[in-house]
């Protein structure tokens, strides 16, 4: 019979909890193999057999955030109008797991910690999402050369209005949701309009008219 993990999965939910909390409440210069260790109420011993390191800390933190996000595309319904199912993933999804952990989202996007290394197993669970977003994507707009071309546009937008907003730079005036909402509809229909636009161009009996 082998031996039983010491450090179990629940040991390493509690730690990645509690170096969020310290991250939100004092930034990523907090997060500090022994202060996460005093939040959880153990020993940085447990901190470096689950992590390794600081940075094997932080790595998880910044996988955790699209770990998140998956579950988040994954929860949201498809319908019979994939064009606002896209949008949806946009709102619903990713601005919701941007607003709901800014920390994980600044370690990510904003590079809070500049000399921070994401490995493979970040790349992973990121290119998974992407690959959720961009199977989205290609609901409203099946043109398979451009579907990862525009899976970037509707990354790239999501990623700059989440960047925003997480940095505080949409006033309390201004409706963020809608504003999410109108940018993405506007970009969404834009890619049905392309391919609606592009049939009768791509018509052999057109072009020989």
């Amino acid at each position: 019979m082998g031996r039983p993990r010491e450090h179990d999965e629940a040991t390493r939910a509690a730690l990645l909890a509690a170096a969020e909390r310290l991250i939100d409440e004092e930034g990523p210069d907090a997060a500090g193999v022994r202060s996460v260790a005093e939040e959880v109420g153990t020993s940085t011993r447990a901190v470096y057999s689950v992590f390794g390191s600081k940075q094997g800390l932080l790595e998880a933190l910044a996988t955790r955030w699209f770990e998140i996000l998956n579950d988040a595309i994954e929860a949201v319904p498809l319908t019979d109008d994939p064009g606002a199912d896209l949008v949806d993933v946009g709102i619903v999804a990713f601005r919701r797991t941007a607003l709901e952990h800014p920390s994980l989202y600044q370690l990510v996007f904003l590079r809070v910690v500049p000399d921070l290394e994401l490995g493979p197993q970040f790349a992973a669970v990121a290119y998974d999402a992407f690959g959720r977003m961009q199977a989205r994507v290609e609901r409203v707009a099946p043109d398979g050369p451009a579907v990862h071309e525009r899976s970037l546009a509707f990354h790239a937008l999501t990623e700059g209005l989440a960047s925003m907003e997480v940095r505080g730079q949409m006033l309390d005036t201004v409706d963020a949701e809608r504003v999410w909402r109108d940018a993405l509809t506007a970009l969404v229909s834009g890619f049905a309009s392309e391919d609606v636009s592009a049939a009768p161009e791509a018509s052999p009996s057109r072009r020989g008219r």
